[in-house]
Parts: structure tokens; C-alpha cells; sequence
């Protein structure tokens, strides 16, 4: 008898989001993720209300200056007063300026790198180098003795070895510094794919707006890309590093703290689907619980942050209204927990080695779900996230942006424009007074115009005095455009960004070549001091920290050294001063020669 096909059970899409919802309430509901989700939580809520009363508000304000708006309060005021509301862009333009000196210097061309690697004096190479080079020392001291020469007194001795460990030393830098150029090279190559160039580009465009800015990085990633295959064009999945700029609105710190690395972090994200759908299979998420969340994509996709976002939509012209079905919101949280509340929480004693210590972690929560939950992947628990300022002040995490210094002077120069566009509206011609009982019934006097003819009748008072009657405001103009040039100099002075750095006419000193030199020489002092923050917050660290991890994960062995970080970008601007300084006393030469 014939038998017919095995029947293959095939399970629905709705029982395969049933069972993965089933797993997922139970795994959110085991000591250790209710305690994960809880701690979340209660760090979110802390750091959310130090960050909605501290800076949320400022932040708003910056992003309003840069893109001269008024604050919604003071333009009620301009428009309850009645005339001109003009706005004067100083700190837009001061912001502009700042953003491309940085640029300039960072990122020149794009032959040039704003960092690079050297080795240390005493480089310190592979074990099976120094272990060759021992080798080559004493195959060079049996030759000396397989070619019959005597034994040597102790004084020849010594200066045998030295030359031997001077040879040997030579080598060993020669070897160094062949390694550091192929980790250089590597590197760079990581930092081109990982968008390194953008996020440094759009963090500049922060620094100079903002009271802060944040570049983020490493991050390690699954990406599809296109390569060669079996000799074909295919979709591959690699695994790269990346770094990217972070939202000064999405970055929350505790208000106890002075450094991102010693005190606990959160970054909000808002993601798609795709963003959510890119988690599964990756390890470190619970695959579970992340298509419980894809079941229930769009529903309460923010109401569970208790966080009011309507300034920031505001300013950022971006609208994340509860309304919305394509966008949710995901809390990435960096911290450091005690071992014991681990311990307490379920986690196994093996993996705690000791309770008292604490153990950094990073966590991700959705609709107070915990979607994922590991240890932080840095050996030294350092967060991926540098932070740094346009003016840094001491003992805080936040500084001063371009529009941070220039705010009250662009307030007093958008008074004084404000007050010369009005003065300048009403002394503009004459004002008219007329005398309404002389004038006919339906005489128009809200027109006046050349040649127009008035008609008046005759007084019932025996009223002498004119019909009509013509005074002319003064104009305070040049009181107002000076307090305006005033306050304009002022902006130069606090932001260290004076205008002609814009290509405007110097007076005085700037009227020579070599006088505009140096002007541009003292400016750049200023500006030297935000570069060296960006050197030391963000590059070296960071730079540091894709060093090591090329060390530990690195499959090649001549990649090992002994390197140090060099992050060149306020060298690069003094270079660039010199080249400036060297290409005008040859064009002076050159006019100057008969």
C-alpha cells in the first residue's frame, strides 16, 4: 500500500509570538530581572529629574540662539509690546565660525589624521621578539669565542655587552616602531569604516552650540555589506567597531558626580522596528523578550518613561508624541552594582567573586522590560562615552558652549536692534496731529500723500489753532547702533572668536598683512585651549581604549607593541600657523623684490 507525504506541523506565527511572550513574562519575572528592571528604574528616575531641571532648559536655549529664535516667553513679551521682532544672529554666526576653525584643524582635508601612534622610548616588544634578540646576543658572543680569541677581562666585557644591548635596542626600536605603523594603519581603517569621520564632524557642530558634547565609541556591531564571495557579489554579515555622536538631550549623568567613568549613565534611545529586529540573535539580548516587544511595537512606546519631551521636540523639530506607531523608546543604562545585591538578586556565587565589590554592567530596558543585561565588555569597566566641553569648568561635567558666552550679549544687542528698528520706524517721517472737529465728515485722515488736498470747515469755538499740526521724532539711531557695536565687541571678546576671522575688515593693526598675523596668531589661543579639551577628553581615551581592544581581540601576533597615543590637533594648529605666518613674509618677499 502506498504511503502518502509525512505531514510537517508547521506552527503559526500567533503561537510562535504566544510562546515567546509566555517565555518572556516568565524570565522578567525571576528575582534577577525584577531586581535589574527596579535598579533602572530608580537611576532613571533620578537622573531624568536632575537633567529636566538642570539642563534641559539651557540646552533648549543654545539650540534657540543657534537658530535665532526667541524663547517663547520673551517673543509673548515682543508681541504683547507691539513692534520689530528682528533677531540678531551673533551667537549663529560665532557658533558657525567656532564649528569650522574645529573642522579646519581636526579634520583639514582629509589627508591628514588629528592623531596618531609612536613608540615609547623603550619600547617593549612581543616575548618572542626579545627573546630573539637575547638569541642574537649570544650567538654573537660564540662567535667571538669560536674564532679563538681569549677570554675577556671584565672591563672589555662591559663594553662588549653594551654594544650588544645598544645593537640589540636598535632592533628592538626598528621592530617597535614596524609595528606601531601596522596598528596605526589598522586602526585608521577601523575608524573610516566605523564613521569616526562623521561623528567627529557633527561632535564639533555640538561643542560649539551646546554646554557639552558626547562622542561615543567603540561600539561593536553586526552590519550587512557587500563583498566578494566564492567569486561573486554577496551580503555578508561582519562585526566593526563604530562610533557616533550623542544627543545632549539623550544623555542623562547623576547629579553627584564630576567624571562619566566613576558615576552612573544613561542614554535614551528612540527606535524603530528595524532597530529592534536587528537585536535578535545577538548575543547579550534576551531573543524573548525582544519580540515580545516587536508583538507589542508602537503601544505605550513612551508613556512608560514618565518623561516629558515636548522641549525638545520643540527646539529639535522632531515630534515623538504617543501617537506615534513607528518609534519606542529604550533606555541604555551604564552602572556599577554591588556584588551582594547580585548575590541577592540570584546571581550565581560563582560569578561573584566578592560581594563587597562592585561590578559595572550595562543594561537595556523597553516598556520596563529588561531586553538585555551583561557585564560591561571593557576589562577596566570604562563606559564608551567621552565628554567635553567648548570652556571647561572645573569640578563639573558640563561647561560653557559658544552660546553659553555670548547669550547675554546677543540678548543686548537684539534689545538695542529691536529698539533702532522701531526708532528708525517711527522717526522716519513726520507725525501728524489733527484737530478732528474741523474736519468735514468722511474726510479720510488715515492717508497721507504729496499733493493731497485737506478740507477743513469753520470752528463753532472761534478755535484759532491749526488743523493740522507736524513734529518730527528724534532718531537715536547712532545712541543705539553703538550700544549694538558695543555689545557685538563684547560677544569677540567672551567667546575669544573675533570677526574677522569671518573675513571682515580689521581696523588698526589688521590693515597689514603681518599685523592681521598676528591678530589671527593671538585668536588661535583661544581656540588651542578647546582643541587640547578634545585631545585629552575624547581622542587619547578613546584612541586608547580601540588600542586595546585590537590587543585583545586581534588575531594577528605583529600587531602587538608597545605604543603611546599622540593626539596632534592643537599641534596641527600651530603647524598651520607657522605654514600661514611663513607663506606671508615670502609674499611680502616677493612684492618687495625689484
Amino acid at each position: 500500500m502506498a504511503i502518502g507525504p509525512a505531514l510537517i506541523p508547521v506552527a503559526r506565527a500567533s503561537d510562535l509570538e504566544a510562546e515567546a511572550n509566555r517565555a518572556s513574562q516568565e524570565k522578567q519575572n525571576t528575582p534577577m530581572i525584577v531586581g535589574l528592571a527596579s535598579h533602572t528604574r530608580a537611576r532613571w528616575e533620578v537622573l531624568r529629574d536632575h537633567h529636566q531641571q538642570n539642563l534641559e532648559q539651557r540646552l533648549a536655549s543654545c539650540v534657540r540662539a543657534r537658530n535665532m529664535e526667541y524663547d517663547p516667553a520673551k517673543l509673548a513679551q515682543i508681541k504683547e509690546q507691539g513692534g520689530s521682532e528682528i533677531f540678531m544672529g551673533i551667537v549663529s554666526s560665532k557658533c558657525r565660525t567656532a564649528t569650522a576653525w574645529l573642522r579646519d584643524t581636526l579634520l583639514g582635508t582629509g589627508a591628514d589624521k588629528p592623531w596618531s601612534l609612536s613608540a615609547t622610548p623603550i619600547p617593549e616588544v612581543a616575548p618572542d621578539v626579545a627573546q630573539a634578540m637575547q638569541n642574537i646576543m649570544k650567538q654573537n658572543l660564540m662567535q667571538y669565542y669560536d674564532a679563538g680569541n681569549g677570554p675577556l677581562d671584565p672591563a672589555e666585557l662591559k663594553d662588549l655587552a653594551s654594544g650588544m644591548k645598544d645593537t640589540a635596542m636598535r632592533a628592538m626600536k626598528f621592530e617597535a616602531e614596524k609595528r606601531v605603523e601596522r596598528m596605526e594603519t589598522k586602526m585608521e581603517d577601523q575608524m573610516v569604516e566605523g564613521g569616526f569621520v562623521k561623528a567627529l564632524f557633527e561632535f564639533t557642530n555640538d561643542i560649539a552650540t551646546f554646554p557639552y558634547a558626547i562622542l561615543k565609541g567603540p561600539i561593536p556591531r553586526k552590519r550587512k555589506t557587500m563583498k566578494y564571495v566564492d567569486g561573486g557579489l554577496g551580503v555578508v554579515e561582519v562585526l566593526r567597531d563604530e562610533w557616533e555622536r550623542v544627543d545632549p538631550f539623550k544623555f542623562y549623568w547623576a547629579p553627584w558626580g564630576d567624571d562619566l567613568q566613576n558615576m552612573p549613565v544613561i542614554e535614551l534611545h528612540h527606535l524603530t522596528r528595524e532597530d529592534v529586529e536587528e537585536m535578535i540573535g545577538i548575543d547579550g539580548y534576551d531573543e524573548n523578550a525582544v519580540r515580545s516587544i516587536l508583538s507589542d511595537f508602537g503601544s505605550g512606546g513612551f508613556s512608560w518613561l514618565d518623561h516629558d519631551s515636548s522641549t525638545m521636540e520643540d527646539v529639535t523639530g522632531r515630534d515623538f508624541d504617543e501617537g506615534h506607531s513607528d518609534v519606542i523608546a529604550a533606555l541604555q543604562l551604564w552602572d556599577t552594582i554591588p556584588g551582594e545585591l547580585l548575590l541577592e538578586w540570584g546571581l550565581g556565587e560563582d560569578e561573584i567573586e566578592d560581594p563587597q565589590k562592585s561590578y559595572p554592567c550595562e543594561i537595556w530596558m523597553v516598556n520596563n522590560q529588561v531586553i538585555r543585561a551583561v557585564l560591561n565588555y571593557d576589562p577596566l569597566g570604562r563606559k564608551p562615552y567621552y565628554v567635553t566641553s567648548f570652556e571647561k569648568v572645573p569640578g563639573r561635567i558640563d561647561g560653557n558652549g559658544v552660546a553659553d558666552l555670548c547669550m547675554d550679549a546677543q540678548n543686548m544687542c537684539n534689545a538695542a536692534a529691536r529698539s533702532l528698528a522701531n526708532n528708525m520706524g517711527i522717526s522716519s517721517g513726520p507725525q501728524v496731529g489733527v484737530n478732528i472737529s474741523r474736519l468735514p465728515a468722511g474726510e479720510d485722515i488715515t492717508q497721507m500723500y504729496p499733493w493731497k488736498i485737506w478740507q477743513f470747515r469753520q470752528s463753532e469755538f472761534a478755535d484759532s489753532t491749526p488743523p493740522l499740526s507736524f513734529f518730527q521724532p528724534n532718531s537715536n539711531a547712532q545712541e543705539l547702533m553703538g550700544v549694538f557695536d558695543r555689545f557685538s565687541a563684547i560677544a569677540d571678546e567672551v567667546s575669544g572668536i573675533p570677526r574677522y576671522m569671518t573675513g571682515q575688515h580689521v581696523p588698526g593693526a589688521g590693515r597689514t598683512s603681518s599685523g592681521l598675523s598676528m591678530l589671527i596668531s593671538n585668536a588661535g589661543k583661544s581656540i588651542k585651549q578647546v582643541i587640547a579639551n578634545i585631545d585629552y577628553d575624547v581622542l587619547t581615551p578613546m584612541l586608547e581604549r580601540q588600542y586595546q581592544r585590537n590587543l585583545r581581540y586581534s588575531d594577528d601576533p605583529d600587531l602587538i607593541g608597545d605604543v603611546q597615543i599622540v593626539a596632534r590637533g592643537a599641534m596641527s594648529l600651530v603647524v598651520k600657523e607657522a605654514e600661514a605666518v611663513r607663506k606671508t613674509d615670502f609674499l611680502r618677499l616677493v612684492l618687495e623684490s625689484p
